[in-house]
């Protein structure tokens, strides 16, 4: 390596034609997953009060925003429930319900668009009357029990056409018996993409409040969520998950674990997806609002360091917008 000056590092710097040629990574709209809430109580839409521009979208909507996604080119979406609070339960049995509103959008965005992929969260939380992901047992969280919930809601969403299920309820074991079920129910292309490294994080709250949980949480998810702290954790809990049949897994939230991305991406010759997270998306569009920030310019940079850090493809909320940019 030669010193200054003959060596000059802003000399690859000084053109747009330079930057773009020696770019590291490029963002597209492959490595998007446009997350999209949807709602048994939208007509068509209800704006989410925490995440200015998201909204909960009816099937109807639903139906259309998958017909755009696939005009735009974005591989896939993932859905997450908000339903009618009267149809929650301590057990969550509402997401057993085969004519539920989870089956309802798979088959709504197959029809509307058959090139979008379709991903569905794998928890009880949306369906809860307490807000946790699980079945309890007084205080506790019960893991075999919920496991086995799991694998019913899984094969449930498989039934109805879902692409990759994904299970995001931090429950030991779950990847294995829902990778079994699946192969004794014929469901043996159905993918699985592992929440394996999601954290106990505050950056949840928006999202709480887009499902309806946030009300109804008891305490804290900390019994079942991984510690914040915690790196090497998060490689024995991709090395497990792995090895139960996982074909892709999730670090949850993104930008403040892009460490946690690298690692697993140094690590692990398996397709590594980052949760683009309610907070994340709230803290930008507040900042860009008060005109800290240039919000168009602060969410493609975030985007862009997910890929930088080794994602393979980015859940977010700004899908759709910067699938736009993107396209110019």
């Amino acid at each position: 390596m030669g010193i200054f000056p003959s060596t000059r590092m802003r000399r690859l710097r000084q053109h747009d034609w330079t930057r773009r040629l020696v770019r590291d990574e490029s963002l597209t709209v492959n490595d998007l997953i446009w997350s999209v809430v949807v709602s048994d109580t939208a007509n068509p839409v209800e704006p989410i009060a925490a995440m200015p521009g998201v909204e909960r979208l009816s099937l109807d909507a639903l139906a259309e925003a998958a017909k755009e996604a696939q005009e735009l080119g974005i591989p896939a979406m993932a859905i997450f429930p908000h339903i009618d609070p009267k149809l929650k339960n301590d057990g969550g049995t509402e997401a057993f319900n085969r004519d539920g509103l989870v089956p309802q959008a798979i088959r709504v965005i197959k029809d509307a668009a058959p090139d979008v992929g379709v991903i569905c969260d794998v928890a009880l939380d949306p369906f809860t009357t307490h807000g946790h992901d699980g079945v309890m047992d007084g205080e506790r969280i019960v893991n075999d029990d919920t496991v086995a919930c799991l694998v019913e809601q899984a094969l449930i969403q498989a039934e109805a056409g879902c692409d990759v299920v994904a299970p995001s309820d931090m429950m030991d074991g779950r990847v294995g018996a829902i990778r079994d079920a699946l192969e004794a129910g014929g469901f043996q292309n159905t993918m699985i993409l592992s929440y394996a490294a999601k954290y106990a994080s505050a950056f949840y709250g928006p999202y709480r409040e887009a499902i309806g949980s946030a009300a109804a949480l008891k305490g804290d998810k900390k019994t079942y969520q991984m510690d914040p702290a915690n790196r090497d954790e998060a490689l024995r809990e991709v090395e497990l998950d792995i090895a139960e049949g996982a074909d892709m897994v999730m670090v949850k939230p993104g930008m403040p674990y892009l460490d946690i991305v690298r690692s697993l991406s140094d690590n692990f010759a398996v397709p590594i997806v980052a949760f683009q997270v309610s907070g994340e998306y709230a803290m930008i569009e507040a900042a860009a609002a008060n005109g800290w920030i240039d919000g168009d310019r602060a969410m493609l940079e975030s985007l862009t360091c997910f890929k930088r850090a080794g994602a393979s493809g980015i859940i977010t909320y700004y899908a759709r917008r910067a699938a736009k940019l993107l396209a110019g």
